[in-house]
């Protein structure tokens, strides 16, 4: 019978190895569908197994060594049996329940640049993919999301993005794109593809797209880990450095994120001296590095945005009009939905609150926002700065069973009550 502790040492392990095993694996049998499941079947055994025998030292190295015989017999059952398993035999598998450093090595944890992780994103990422394939299928593997999360981070249907993953696997396959790191001089044009990849990663960590916890660290950190390789193979990328530096400038505030009882805080709430001064340092110096090529892109204008709010020394002294300028050339970049719904209320924060209300209008026709909670959440955080507590509750209600998270409903559901009972403007969207 499982027992708690297991069962979070399972969660905790498939958050932070599935990856590992999964890329490990892919490496050893050129197989992803069957990577995926020996590594899903893995953590099932693992369910069964650790509350008799006794959660292992290193869960990923035990995962991935499960994950591996797993595989090995299925290979065996199958057509293209010999020629796969000539394959994975070059690298010897340790008996079923061995520890030590032979596991640990099979599990990733070494910290070679070119590990199993980086060659999977830059599969992933090669050219001869569509762009959102690419991002998706690595989400999928590296990060464990299921295809209802991916779906949602893209907004679209879930069915869609189930077929999106069938074809990007299919095309991998007949079009046989190796398993590696590019060489050097075929490094910039995987860039743009692998750093969505890292930045979706990093985006499902620090707002998780369902479930109770709001955020998931080790996404993000893993993501920031990815970055770091990804910067050190490209050290004169500068939107390779615009990328780690808006990941790290908004992991500094993870601290002052969430409350005791679990309950989301917002930017303008957050006690700034719990942000991690470290982290914005070195983020505000990879920015200023990325800004001296003047070459600016996307993920440099994000993280100027998100340099603004880690110079104010409180709420009051953020520069709003700064950042509405930011979000305004952003758009010329990101022409999406989002980026313009995060204009709106730079712009309303400016102190127009009316063309911020305005720009949220425009919006509420947008098929691609169908669904998402923020519109109706920042189209009611508006009208309630407006004084408009009527209003505000209508769509603040309209917000709440949109919301993916527990954390993202709590929040609602109290400002839902602060606007049948005051019209004290406080709190944006973190």
């Amino acid at each position: 019978m499982t027992t708690p502790a297991v069962q979070h040492a399972v969660d905790t392990a498939f958050r932070e190895e599935w990856g590992r095993v999964v890329a490990t694996l892919i490496r050893r049998t050129g197989d992803w569908d069957l990577a995926e499941e020996c590594a899903q079947e893995a953590f099932t055994e693992a369910l069964r197994r650790w509350p008799a025998d006794g959660i292992p030292h290193r869960p990923g190295a035990w995962l991935t060594t499960v994950a591996g015989h797993r595989a090995i017999d299925w290979l065996r059952r199958g057509a293209r049996g010999a020629e796969l398993l000539e394959q994975a035999g070059r690298e010897a598998l340790p008996p079923p329940g061995t520890d030590g450093e032979a596991m640990a090595e099979l599990s990733g944890e070494t910290g070679d640049i070119e590990d199993d992780r980086l060659r999977l994103i830059f599969t992933c990422c090669h050219p001869a993919l569509p762009l959102e394939g690419r991002v998706a299928l690595t989400l999928r593997t590296l990060a464990g999301l299921s295809t209802a999360e991916i779906a949602r981070a893209f907004l679209v249907p879930e069915a869609t993005m189930a077929k999106r993953l069938t074809r990007t696997k299919a095309k991998i396959a007949v079009a046989r794109i190796p398993y590696r790191v590019p060489p050097a001089h075929l490094l910039p044009e995987r860039t743009a593809g692998v750093l969505a990849v890292l930045y979706l990663l990093f985006n499902e960590g620090h707002s998780a797209s369902s479930g109770t916890e709001l955020i998931r660290a080790s996404l993000c950190e893993e993501a920031i880990r990815l970055a770091r390789a990804l910067h050190q193979l490209m050290p004169d990328e500068p939107e390779a450095m615009g990328a780690l530096a808006l990941m790290l400038l908004h992991h500094s505030r993870r601290h002052a994120r969430m409350g005791g009882d679990g309950e989301l805080i917002t930017l303008e709430e957050q006690d700034r001296d719990r942000w991690d001064t470290a982290e914005i340092q070195e983020g505000l110096a990879l920015l200023a590095a990325a800004l001296r090529h003047r070459q600016a892109g996307p993920y440099q204008l994000q993280a100027a945005i998100a340099a603004c709010h880690a110079r104010a020394a409180t709420a009051a002294d953020t520069d709003w009009p700064q950042i509405a300028s930011l979000y305004a050339l952003l758009e010329r970049y990101m022409p999406s939905p989002v980026v313009r719904l995060n204009r709106a209320v730079a712009v309303a924060m400016a102190g127009d609150i009316e063309a911020g209300l305005a720009i949220v209008d425009e919006l509420s026709g947008d098929p691609r926002l169908a669904r998402y909670h923020l519109l109706e959440a920042t189209r009611a955080d508006l009208l309630r700065r407006r004084g408009d507590a009527a209003a505000a509750a209508a769509a603040y209600q309209r917000a709440l069973p949109l919301a993916p998270s527990t954390a993202e409903r709590r929040y609602l559901q109290r400002r839902l009550r602060e606007t049948s009972t005051s019209h004290r403007p406080h709190g944006t969207p973190s």
